[in-house]
């Protein structure tokens, strides 16, 4: 028994040497070894190979798994006047003007954009073309195979026993030292050395943490990064959005105050970095937050400050509207957009179904997180609402599920609908001598 514990202590000294030595300290100077880029090279051409090889296996046979659809609704191709021809076709008599069975075919047209509209679509996990030999498809197209299904049986393996428990650890390191770090840095007296040392506490936790997900980032235009004393706003997939984020710079966070190991942090690092934590009764007094808010970067030595205008996660397609009040507080807006790459897994937050630490632990076990960050030319408060219509370029507009449907968009249908009974009376009227 003594032999096997000290076998298992060699074991941890060694991992914890190598986790240590070659992955910490290098992610705490911003360093790399390169073994990330390569470890992501040859996983790309995996995933290649793979999807070739189903795509090779649709073709040979038949009963194939086929790719998911993109909505939850099958929707018919064909134009009103051919689902509304053949709908009068499946009638015992020709009706020539209007039948109140009509309706149906506008009664089903309505529940399918209530259902499954643009907006609904945003909150629902981004499905892939091909498969990324991860489980979330759920194609079983592993079984096309022999040569796939070792190459999953691997990825399985090596997803959960040794990169799942190499992310533990590095984000328990990088957890603990935030937590120790910043309330070390918290006894501190006000100074430049304090302020100086904050940052470079959160500066190489968030690195370290960024390594436990083996996040590759690729930041693009840094010229616009934000800088102090101004308000940072992006869009907004997931939680990790801020480890992604404070892997370049530092930001003050603005949220809810919360209880547990979160609350916890967020007691630790506000003793050495002015974050802006509320109450949850003060987050429902839209004055207060504006009040604080404007109170922080008023001081332009302050970090900037972090929102998420969207107000919610989305998932990684598109842009939803942004909340006004983050362009109510005055200062220099400073746009950011996030696109993280979906081969390597799937980084959407979806809440309603996944607690904190279920979505913790898809994380973990997929492949990697691989982002591009963009740093966007910075504006000024009076060109605020062109940020607001700059990220939603391809937005879906969320007031659209609570507004009126414009009255133009209903003659529109009128008088397709009315072109269609003219059409079909005229060919009914009976040749005159």
């Amino acid at each position: 028994m003594e032999d096997m514990w000290s076998v298992a202590g060699v074991i941890f000294k060694l991992w914890m040497f190598m986790v240590v030595f070659f992955i910490m300290l290098p992610a705490m100077f911003g360093l790399s070894l390169g073994v990330t880029g390569v470890y992501n090279l040859i996983l790309v051409k995996i995933l290649e190979w793979a999807t070739v090889r189903i795509q090779r296996g649709q073709q040979e046979r038949l009963n194939a798994p086929v790719p998911l659809l993109t909505g939850i609704i099958e929707r018919a191709e064909s134009s009103m006047e051919e689902e509304m021809g053949e709908l009068r076709r499946s009638r015992p008599f020709a009706a020539k003007e209007f039948v109140l069975s009509d309706v149906m075919y506008f009664y089903k047209k309505g529940v399918e954009s209530i259902v499954d509209d643009q907006v609904t679509q945003r909150f629902s996990s981004e499905e892939l073309v091909s498969w990324n030999l991860l489980t979330r498809t759920n194609q079983n197209f592993h079984y096309i195979s022999l040569r796939l299904t070792i190459i999953w049986g691997l990825g399985v393996f090596v997803r959960y026993c040794i990169l799942l428990p190499l992310r533990i650890t590095l984000a328990i390191i990088g957890l603990s030292w935030l937590v120790i770090g910043t309330t070390l840095v918290g006894f501190l007296p006000e100074s430049s050395a304090k302020n100086w040392l904050s940052e470079l506490v959160h500066l190489t936790c968030y690195r370290i943490c960024a390594r436990g997900l083996s996040a590759t980032i690729h930041y693009h235009n840094k010229e616009n990064r934000p800088q102090k004393g101004g308000i940072c706003v992006a869009n907004h997939t997931t939680p990790i959005d801020v480890v992604i984020l404070a892997n370049d710079g530092c930001y003050a966070m603005v949220g809810q105050i919360h209880e547990g190991l979160l609350g916890v942090i967020q007691r630790s690092i506000v003793r050495s970095c002015p974050h802006v934590w509320f109450e949850r009764s003060e987050m429902k007094d839209r004055h207060a937050v504006t009040s604080r808010l404007r109170d922080h970067i008023k001081a332009k030595t302050k970090l900037p400050i972090l929102i998420f205008p969207e107000g919610t996660c989305v998932n990684n397609t598109s842009v939803m509207m942004f909340k006004k009040g983050s362009f109510e507080i005055g200062g220099t807006i400073y746009p950011v957009a996030i696109k993280y790459d979906p081969r390597f897994g799937d980084a959407f937050w979806n809440s309603s179904k996944y607690n904190m630490v279920s979505y913790l632990l898809r994380t973990m076990t997929s492949w990697a997180i691989v982002v591009n960050v963009w740093y966007l030319p910075p504006m000024s408060i009076q060109q605020a609402r062109r940020v607001k219509y700059l990220a939603q370029g391809t937005a879906a507009f969320s007031g659209l599920k609570r507004g009126k449907v414009k009255d133009s968009f209903k003659e529109v249908q009128q008088k397709m609908y009315s072109s269609i009974i003219v059409q079909q009376n005229s060919f009914s009227l009976p040749e005159t001598s």
